[in-house]
């Protein structure tokens, strides 16, 4: 079945994709089918001509995800090739598209004199993925600022949902039906500036504490209710520690290194001795922050 689709979308769709290509882990088994559309069009003909009860997963920049190493059953659907564009729509609503980078969104901000949005500039993926989350970082969250998304089902079909149908709460989004994000309204406004010094100090602050340059997902854990995980993790000892090619970052312990040639069960095992070492220390089971799925091989 899934050959058959590629064949009849094959020139956005490929079968039997290796999802290590498209995580920022480098990491994953391959996927059944990958589907990468270049327009809302063509995304609707194409979950409006396929069977909707196939599994799917959506992903856009491949951060705060681990793809098994037995891959994904069904389709997956990239966001990263398409939904791309922020249009002010009135004196202080932004329509902002899920394909939107987090950073892209904040240098806009500063280029138009619009915000609060620097914070966007610390989460690593893109605005649908933020949405589906609720990411946050430097005391914000993506939720902030959203006054209503844009939305699309399974068949294909499209609609406006306003902030309260769903339920948003730390790290997490409680979604009134099966849904995914196409886009989202946020208010911005030029009484709360994101500057350019803004974006400058964050991200010195960012380099000085978080191992950019290594292959991560971002934060691994939740912060647990007046605690940081990275601070319990530390003080557990775990800093540097690894199994198979997978290391706790001696720079910041929230998030896990893969140094080459990981597998997402090395990752996964470390997940699991991280949470048991300091549910022993501390009495405190942190919750998971990154999305694991997929099958084990």
């Amino acid at each position: 079945m899934f050959k058959e689709i590629a064949q009849q979308f094959e020139d956005d769709c490929s079968y039997d994709e290796p999802m290590s290509k498209h995580t920022s882990w480098g990491i994953g088994g391959c996927s059944d089918l990958f589907y990468s559309p270049k327009s809302r069009k063509d995304l609707v003909y194409f979950l409006s001509s396929i069977d909707p009860t196939l599994p799917i997963t959506w992903i856009g920049r491949g951060t705060n995800i681990l793809v098994r190493d037995g891959g994904i059953r069904g389709v997956v659907i990239s966001t990263k090739s398409f939904l791309k564009e922020i249009i002010k729509t009135s004196e202080h609503l932004y329509k902002v598209e899920a394909g939107v980078a987090c950073v892209e969104l904040a240098l806009f901000c500063q280029k138009n004199g619009i915000g609060p949005a620097a914070f966007f500039s610390g989460i690593p993926g893109s605005i649908g993925g933020a949405l589906t989350m609720n990411a946050g970082s430097f005391g914000m969250e993506t939720w902030d600022l959203v006054k209503e998304v844009e939305v699309i089902n399974e068949k294909g079909d499209i609609s406006f949902l306003e902030k309260e149908s769903f339920d948003i709460a730390y790290r997490t989004v409680t979604f009134p039906f099966r849904l995914w994000f196409l886009s989202c309204s946020m208010s911005l406004s030029s009484d709360e500036q994101t500057t350019k010094d803004n974006l400058i100090e964050l991200r010195n602050q960012r380099i000085r504490t978080q191992p950019l340059s290594e292959d991560t997902c971002g934060s691994v854990f939740k912060n647990p209710p007046g605690n940081y995980a990275g601070a319990l993790i530390e003080r557990s000892g775990l800093k540097g520690f690894k199994i198979g090619s997978a290391s706790i970052s001696e720079q910041h312990a929230n998030f896990i290194v893969n140094e080459g040639g990981a597998t997402a069960r090395d990752i996964e095992n470390l997940i699991k001795h991280t949470r048991q070492a300091v549910r022993e220390k501390f009495d405190i089971d942190l919750q998971p922050e990154v999305r694991i799925i997929g099958e084990a091989s």
